[in-house]
């Protein structure tokens, strides 16, 4: 049996876990959130590839190098989730499950926050839950696949 593929890709300052403010985005590293990821899919019989980039350009590419390439992706576009048309753009050419992923609860922050432009070319969106969300999110993709 082949395994499905997913990509969770994390955008700015993701990489900066464990130095930013803790009551938004909690305790763990990307790292740390990375490897319960790779054990989620591994339950599952899933693989999973990581990608984090600081630059929308960049991650742009990468969601159009998904195509064809994945079975599904679980996203944290971080501040671009409010603002990136492009990533917007790149995520609606793409017809595989798509969960939109955030530590905190965008909802519950400072009103800018509170739109996500990405969401609306997601098939779904978690927030709020911390580390757990991308956890979530990897079971979602593997009932959806």
């Amino acid at each position: 049996m082949i395994k499905k593929r997913i990509l969770i890709i994390n955008g700015p300052n993701i990489n900066m876990l464990k130095k930013r403010n803790s009551n938004h985005y909690g305790i763990k590293s990307l790292e740390e959130i990375q490897k319960l990821c790779k054990n989620k899919a591994n339950e599952l019989n899933m693989c999973v590839d990581f990608y984090q980039s600081n630059i929308e350009g960049d991650i742009v590419t990468r969601l159009q190098e998904a195509l064809g390439n994945y079975d599904g992706i679980v996203i944290n576009p971080a501040a671009y989730t409010h603002y990136s048309i492009a990533i917007r753009d790149a995520i609606e050419i793409l017809d595989i499950p798509i969960i939109e992923v955030h530590l905190s609860n965008i909802h519950k922050r400072e009103e800018f926050r509170h739109k996500s432009l990405t969401a609306e070319v997601c098939t779904g969106q978690i927030c709020g839950l911390g580390y757990i969300g991308y956890l979530v999110a990897i079971d979602a993709i593997s009932q959806l696949i």
